[in-house]
């Protein structure tokens, strides 16, 4: 439907995730006639529904071996679905520790697009909080966790051999939410919300005040049932846009955009308004 209403949309079908969704993808990937299987399916997909191409959502390869699958599998992908006719995307996370296991240059060759999840740096599982989407590292990071940022992701993944071009960085449309804390560098006893996020529509929370660090590129409220909630606000977005601009990538995505607030009524405060803004000035 959407295709049909904006015929110059590249509309591609995401596949896999978080959690469960990425499961399937170690065994597949392993076994030369699974893969071949799975690239055949992806490409009866694409022209079933006249859509433009697969996103690889492995999440993520757990070792050097599961790398190499990894680039296999995207070796016989790209035959099915061979540019510019088709596009050939991937989500990767920002982190080394994830993307040391893949040769990026050589998975550069097969794609058209890498989506840097360039978020959740902070969470749960770390044991002071921090920002979660910080564009620079701290100059004096309070982990190892706090030391990634989206600048550290883009030079990792340029000097490993992926063009700029081909970069897209994430923007979270949504807070993780730290309680029983003072904020970055502090420990937390709890998190609120939706599996400790906020919908970024539903930031500030009330009675909260927001503020924006210009130094490192971030954002955060402090106060009301939230605690300590790390996101990105407008400026942030600008920021984060301008980088992009200035660098070469490819652009800015949105996970996800349900969670902005209208670019229609509210302008001022729509993250991915403010990132167009950003990417286009007027």
């Amino acid at each position: 439907m959407i295709k049909r209403k904006y015929s110059k949309l590249r509309v591609v079908l995401s596949v896999g995730g978080g959690g469960k969704g990425s499961e399937p993808f170690a065994a597949v990937a392993r076994d030369p006639q699974s893969r071949e299987q799975f690239a055949q399916t992806a490409f009866g997909l694409v022209e079933q529904f006249g859509i433009d191409g697969i996103d690889i959502d492995w999440e993520h390869p757990a070792d050097s071996k599961q790398g190499e699958d990894y680039i296999a599998l995207l070796a016989i992908l790209r035959q099915y679905l061979p540019a510019p006719r088709y596009t050939l995307s991937t989500a990767l996370p920002a982190g080394e520790w994830a993307l040391q296991h893949i040769n990026l240059g050589h998975a550069a060759h097969y794609l058209d697009l890498i989506n840097l999840m360039a978020y959740d740096y902070s969470g749960p599982w770390v044991s002071k909080c921090g920002h979660q989407a910080q564009l620079f590292t701290p100059p004096v990071p309070h982990s190892p966790e706090a030391a990634i940022s989206c600048h550290s992701a883009v030079s990792y993944m340029v000097n490993q051999g992926i063009p700029r071009h081909k970069i897209v960085m994430g923007v979270p449309a949504y807070g993780r939410s730290f309680t029983g804390t003072r904020g970055v560098g502090h420990s937390f006893s709890g998190q609120a919300g939706e599996e400790g996020t906020f919908e970024y529509r539903e930031l500030p929370r009330p009675g909260a005040e927001e503020h924006v660090d210009e130094q490192l590129g971030a954002a955060y409220c402090m106060g009301g049932d939230g605690g300590f909630v790390t996101y990105d606000t407008p400026q942030t977005v600008r920021m984060k846009a301008n980088y992009v601009r200035q660098n070469g990538l490819g652009g800015l995505f949105y996970w996800t955009g349900t969670g902005d607030v209208s670019s229609l009524t509210q302008k001022d405060r729509s993250l991915v308004y403010n990132g167009f803004l950003g990417l286009f000035p007027q």
